[in-house]
């Protein structure tokens, strides 16, 4: 499934676009735009794709995504779903905004967010930033600068996408890796064969196993279990449903193979991630 192309447009008043949004549910969106994304959810719990990461989500959390990359936020239940969203251009306030030196830091906040990044925000963060969607005219814009240098001056991000993420420079392979990510997302949760996924990407087996690990520095079988385990993590925060139940409803056919994996990715049982996050 290719990412859709999506127009944001900018609010009245400004040269930028925010909204408070609240939704009984976030349903899945595979979607990118030419705008920076700031994404603070303030209620609701779920899912956040961003490029070939997957990962739970709960209140309080700052996702900052570059222009490009493909993600969606997926609620998990049905409710009370909020998040705070804004969008601009890097040249939002003409080019070459931030180039010059007071912005500096925020140039390389900017640039770091091409893979995605989760940011720590205190809660004066979060309560600015709810602000923000009521602003307009020259305080609104001032506001997000504001938001801007204190997040550069915070602690650092953690980078969501992987390292490779990026790598494919030719448009084709841009798509493919687009085509193989939201089918992977659609459908982790079954069994997958390598040969439906080389057909997705309109390579041989052997051929896709090499230019997926090329774009991603993984291995297609590594990056799938990543993808479960993902999911896994998230039902085991919000659900009290058994752990086998969870495995088989990730993709995982044998209980022994899930407890390795999650293992390997988390250094520690399910069953501990349960009593430390859930």
């Amino acid at each position: 499934m290719r990412p859709a192309l999506e127009h944001i447009g900018t609010t009245g008043g400004l040269s930028w676009k925010r909204h408070l949004f609240r939704s009984p549910a976030f349903r899945f969106s595979w979607h990118l735009h030419p705008e920076i994304e700031l994404t603070l959810i303030t209620a609701g719990t779920g899912t956040r794709y961003a490029g070939d990461s997957i990962e739970p989500y709960v209140p309080g959390r700052l996702t900052l995504l570059g222009p490009g990359v493909p993600h969606a936020f997926v609620s998990a239940t049905q409710g009370h779903n909020e998040a705070v969203v804004i969008h601009f251009r890097p040249d939002f306030l003409g080019p070459g905004l931030f180039d010059v030196p007071e912005f500096a830091a925020v140039a390389g906040l900017l640039a770091e967010a091409g893979r995605g990044l989760e940011l720590a925000v205190p809660a004066p963060m979060v309560r600015r930033l709810v602000e923000l969607t009521e602003e307009t005219g020259p305080a609104g814009t001032l506001g997000l600068l504001d938001v801007l240098v204190r997040l550069a001056d915070g602690a650092r991000g953690r980078p969501l996408a992987s390292p490779g993420y990026r790598s494919p420079a030719r448009p084709d392979g841009r798509r493919r890796m687009d085509d193989v990510f939201g089918y992977l997302h659609a459908r982790y949760g079954e069994p997958i064969d390598l040969g439906d996924v080389a057909a997705v990407a309109h390579l041989s087996p052997a051929a896709f196993s090499r230019f997926f690990r090329r774009a991603t520095g993984r291995t297609f079988t590594a990056y799938l279990a990543e993808l479960r385990v993902g999911a896994a993590c998230r039902l085991l925060t919000e659900s009290d449903r058994a752990v086998a139940d969870i495995a088989a409803s990730c993709g995982f056919g044998n209980l022994s193979n899930f407890n390795r994996r999650f293992r390997e990715l988390k250094a520690m049982t399910p069953r501990e991630y349960r009593a430390a996050f859930g």
